[in-house]
């Protein structure tokens, strides 16, 4: 009785392997490896030499690994919301003015809790009034009133 393995077994062994050690670590690294060596193997089983068992391990592991963003991404983020960082996330966003925007050298808002130098669109608006970040031009935004909020009157409206 011979106990020597085939190929194809030394290959299945050694995908378990990978594959047991892949669920120990965080990384996709090794799984590629496992699966792999799980191609070698049904190619060693269907005759397969060394050389086209070596290849056939390179190619799938390196094929599967280089082609991993884009399964993941599509695979796995297809409904993920892009993620808007820097100037792309503060236009729309609200802010509110801490110095009053004058036509001559316009004011600052606080958007984020930091101080901008801002340029109103819309005419001077007063200081505490909420408005809407409509571009920005190196340090500087170009905010708009929203256009629900209406100027207040001034005086006392119980006099008429």
């Amino acid at each position: 009785m011979d106990l020597t393995p085939t190929a194809w077994q030394l290959w299945l062994i050694a995908a378990l392997l990978l594959g047991s050690l892949e669920l120990q670590l965080t990384s996709f690294m090794v799984l590629w490896l496992a699966v792999g060596a799980l191609a070698s193997s049904v190619g060693a089983a269907l005759g397969l030499g060394l050389n086209g068992q070596l290849y056939l391990f390179t190619a799938v592991s390196v094929g599967l690994f280089a082609a991993s963003r884009t399964l993941f991404k599509s695979v796995f983020m297809r409904d993920a919301a892009h993620l808007k960082t820097g100037i792309e996330a503060m236009l729309g966003q609200e802010a509110v003015v801490v110095e009053s925007l004058g036509d001559p050298r316009g004011g600052t808002v606080r958007i984020n809790g930091e101080l901008w130098t801002a340029r109103s669109l819309s005419g001077p608006v007063p200081e505490g009034e909420l408005v809407t970040v409509e571009q920005v031009e190196g340090l500087k935004l170009w905010v708009r009133r929203p256009t629900a909020s209406l100027p207040v009157p001034s005086g006392d409206p119980r006099k008429e």
